[in-house]
C-alpha cells in the first residue's frame, strides 16, 4: 500500500492506494491561504491519518515501516537549491518544502509537479496504459503538462518537462502577436490562449461581454455565432500547439485533464487540425480523455513510489 498526497492551491487531499490501484481511504481539507507553516501541518496531519488508515487494516505495517508517500505540488523544486519554485501558491515559493516535510515526519517523501502526477497516474493504469510515450496535458486555469517514458516519469535538470503552456503559440498570427501577457513575464504563452481565463477572454474580446468557459462552449453548441468563432479559434491554436509538441516528441498518446477536457468536440475536431502542421503524412498520435479525472493528481503522486 502506497499514499498519495494532492497539495493543490484550494485543497489537499490525501489517499490510500493498494498496488492494484483500488483506493483504500480519501480524505480532503481546505488549504491553508498563504500560510506556509499551516500548510505544512494539515499535509504531515493528512499524512497522519493515512497511516493510522493502513495499520488499522494491515497491522503488520506498523512493524514493517511506513508506507512510501508521494506528494504532488503546483510547482516544482529546484535542481539547484532544493526549494520551490513554479509555484501557483506563491507561499510555497522559496520554501525548503522536501527538507521541512521530512524534519516532521521522520522519513523521506516524493515530490513532484502536479501534472506530471496526472500524467503517471494515466499512464500506469489510466487512459494511456500500455503506451511507451505519454504526454499528460492540463486544460484548465492554467496549462501544463508532463511526459512519461515506459509507466515513468520523464524529468530533466531544470525539472521543467513537459512544460508547454510556457512556449509561444506556434504559427502565430498577426492579430496574435505579441499576444496576451502571462503571469510569468512573457507574452503570447500558449497558456494566455488555451486556459479557461484564455478562452474566457477570447470571447469577452469579440463581444464585451464576460463569460465562464462553459457558456461559452454551450452558446457555441447552440449555435450563437461568436460563440463558435472562439470555439474554432481555440480549436486551432490547441491544435498548433499540440503539433509542436508532437514534432519534438512524437508522442503515442496525449491525455487531456483539467476543465476543459470535458469538452466533447476537442476529440473530433483537433485532430483534423492536426493535420495541417504535424511534419507526417499522417497523424497517429492519439488524443483522449483522462480516464481518472480529478483523482489522477493524488493517484500519480501515489506512484511516485514505483
Amino acid at each position: 500500500m502506497r499514499i498519495g498526497l494532492d497539495l493543490g492551491g484550494t485543497k489537499i487531499e490525501v489517499a490510500v492506494l493498494g498496488d492494484d490501484g483500488a483506493f483504500h481511504y480519501r480524505h480532503r481539507v481546505e488549504t491553508p491561504q498563504g500560510q506556509y507553516r499551516k500548510t505544512l501541518e494539515a499535509v504531515v496531519s493528512l499524512i497522519h491519518q493515512a497511516q493510522r488508515h493502513i495499520q488499522a487494516i494491515r497491522p503488520e505495517w506498523a512493524q514493517v515501516g511506513q508506507a512510501p508517500v508521494g506528494i504532488g505540488l503546483p510547482g516544482a523544486i529546484s535542481q539547484r537549491s532544493g526549494r520551490v519554485k513554479n509555484a501557483n501558491s506563491t507561499c510555497l515559493i522559496g520554501e525548503d518544502l522536501q527538507g521541512d516535510l521530512a524534519a516532521m515526519l521522520g522519513y523521506p517523501v516524493r515530490l513532484a509537479n502536479d501534472a506530471d502526477c496526472f500524467t503517471l497516474s494515466e499512464a500506469v493504469d489510466g487512459a494511456a496504459k500500455g503506451s511507451q510515450v505519454v504526454m499528460g496535458v492540463i486544460l484548465g486555469t492554467g496549462v501544463g503538462g508532463g511526459i512519461a517514458v515506459g509507466g515513468r516519469l520523464l524529468q530533466g535538470p531544470n525539472r521543467i518537462t513537459g512544460e508547454w503552456g510556457h512556449n509561444m503559440l506556434p504559427w502565430p498570427m498577426d492579430e496574435e502577436r505579441p499576444g496576451p501577457t502571462c503571469y510569468c513575464g512573457r507574452r503570447g504563452c500558449i497558456e494566455t490562449f488555451l486556459s479557461g481565463p484564455g478562452l474566457e477572454n477570447d470571447y469577452l474580446t469579440m463581444t464585451g461581454e464576460r463569460c465562464d468557459a462553459r457558456e461559452v462552449v454551450v452558446r457555441a453548441e447552440r449555435g450563437e455565432t461568436a460563440a463558435a468563432t472562439v470555439m474554432q479559434r481555440y480549436e486551432d491554436r490547441l491544435a498548433r500547439g499540440l503539433a509542436a509538441v508532437i514534432n519534438v516528441l512524437d508522442p503515442d498518446i496525449i491525455v487531456f485533464g483539467g476543465g476543459l477536457s470535458n469538452i466533447t468536440r476537442l476529440y473530433q475536431n483537433v485532430p483534423v487540425l492536426l493535420q495541417r502542421h504535424v511534419f507526417s503524412d499522417s497523424v497517429e498520435t492519439q488524443l483522449v480523455k483522462a480516464r481518472f479525472g480529478d483523482s489522477s493528481g493524488v493517484r500519480g503522486a501515489a506512484w511516485l513510489g514505483l
